[in-house]
């Protein structure tokens, strides 16, 4: 059952904010206080070996590779989740899905009747009383805007729709989301709707939504977050971007998929208009950047071919193992963090929500948020002081890419996995096999339990909901 709360619920947090916010207005330290506006550009599925700047030899990423030049690019950055909605609530709210139990994406109910359990009960969507990102924000004196996927609610329930959720500019994507050119877009209601007619490519529109964002909240903070669809199966590009793509493509060892190329060159076409837009209003210096992916890319054919290669990473999106959760991360900000520079501190996405706050000296955050803060990361990516500690995983479903109900953790090098079906566990050394291919569980028998005996007491904390015996098994 869903529970519809007051809005005055949310009071009890913002009091605390306001106070803060006070501390904070006009000087600090004798110095003025210029708040960073924030830009956060997540894509939808795009693995970890998607862009140029990773090393792919196919995609061309011209404006996300100067980006990554003008920063920090991450190579162990994750996902909390491998797939998509608990992945964007974790990001919002900081917290842990397994916590929220928001632990699937939003209409995922598939089951197998071959196997001895039932995926576990989880609530498909983010509940309304949870604060988010955007609210807090708008406490701090921040416009909040959300262009594009949010996944996180029913049509009709306006309390858990971005509009509701802490956002004073919302284009959120309707129906037909997974159609570049047969879409619509909610705007700022659900009652007022752009339907798209083949007209209007689907990222170069969610684009224009955040340009015209920043045009009207560039006089004070802001943030916003621009959520692509691209580049989710259906695989449709534009195709006035495909042709050299076919042109080059017996050029690498690997055949990789042009079309999917073509969609995210629309997408770092998108992030070239947006740094574009900032330069020209003189805003580029005092915005942070983030680039991510909400979990990892698809490998293999999932409503039609093939959409990418996720090599040296074992398996994709939906599962536990690394191509289902590791992604790109670059952050930018340009004179208060470093430039050219590469950095292999693990984290996760529910750490960027501590992290924006730690930048503005807020203290006062919303009960079990469970990410935490790398600003020492950002202002010094050499830095082995700092130990995040460790990050888990948990995914009680079946997923649409043939991942099976599973939960996982890192500390340190070494990573955790655990079947939900047989309980069967898995230890990895990710410094030295970044592939996954060879389990450590019985070599390192203390080590293994050390690890799941945390990993059974974070459960606990969070009161994971587990899978459910299936009635029906048959051995």
């Amino acid at each position: 059952m869903r529970h519809k709360i007051n809005p005055f619920q949310k009071v009890k947090y913002n009091s605390i904010f306001k106070s803060v916010l006070l501390l904070l207005s006009g000087t600090m330290f004798g110095q003025k206080i210029e708040k960073p506006n924030i830009i956060f550009i997540l894509t939808d599925d795009m693995a970890w070996t998607d862009l140029s700047c990773y090393g792919h030899p196919f995609n061309e990423t011209p404006n996300i590779d100067k980006l990554a030049q003008n920063g920090i690019r991450f190579t162990n950055a994750y996902a909390c989740c491998p797939v998509s909605s608990p992945s964007r609530a974790g990001f919002l709210t900081g917290k842990y899905p397994a916590r929220l139990q928001l632990t699937n994406f939003l209409v995922g109910d598939k089951t197998d009747p071959k196997s001895p359990v039932l995926p576990a009960k989880w609530k498909p969507y983010l509940e309304s009383q949870e604060v988010t990102i955007a609210e807090i924000l708008k406490q701090q004196g921040y416009s909040t805007g959300q262009v594009g996927k949010w996944h996180l609610n029913s049509k009709g329930e306006n309390e858990m729709a971005p509009w509701g959720q802490g956002f004073d500019y919302s284009r959120c994507i309707g129906r037909n989301s997974l159609d570049y050119y047969n879409y619509s877009i909610f705007m700022d209601s659900y009652n007022k709707e752009f339907v798209d007619s083949g007209k209007n490519y689907l990222t170069d529109k969610l684009t224009e939504y955040g340009l015209e964002f920043i045009n009207q909240n560039k006089q004070k903070p802001f943030f916003l977050y621009l959520a692509y669809s691209a580049p989710h199966v259906y695989i449709v590009p534009r195709g006035d971007k495909l042709k050299k793509y076919f042109n080059k493509y017996n050029d690498t060892g690997e055949k990789y998929n042009p079309n999917y190329a073509a969609m995210i060159e629309s997408v770092d076409d998108g992030v070239g208009a947006i740094i574009e837009k900032l330069k020209n209003e003189g805003l580029l210096e005092n915005t942070i950047i983030v680039f991510t992916s909400d979990n990892g890319g698809v490998g293999l054919p999932e409503l039609g071919p093939t959409p990418t290669i996720l090599d040296p990473l074992r398996k994709w999106k939906g599962h536990m193992y690394e191509g289902g959760i590791r992604v790109p991360a670059i952050i930018s900000w340009p004179g208060n963090i470093p430039q050219k520079t590469i950095c292999d501190q693990y984290f996760s996405n529910i750490d960027y929500f501590p992290t924006f706050f730690d930048i503005l000296n807020v203290k006062e955050l919303p009960k079990n948020v469970d990410g935490k803060s790398i600003l020492k990361v950002l202002k010094n990516p050499r830095d082995t002081t700092f130990d995040r500690g460790a990050i888990y995983w948990h995914y009680p479903h079946f997923s649409n890419q043939l991942g099976r109900p599973a939960g996982g953790m890192r500390l340190g090098d070494y990573k955790l996995v655990q079947s939900y079906e047989t309980n069967k566990l898995e230890l990895y050394n990710l410094k030295k096999d970044i592939s996954e291919t060879k389990d450590l569980s019985k070599k390192m028998k203390k080590k293994t339990q050390e690890m799941y005996s945390i990993f059974k007491s974070w459960q606990k904390e969070v009161n994971a909901q587990m899978p459910i015996p299936n009635p029906n098994y048959k051995k």
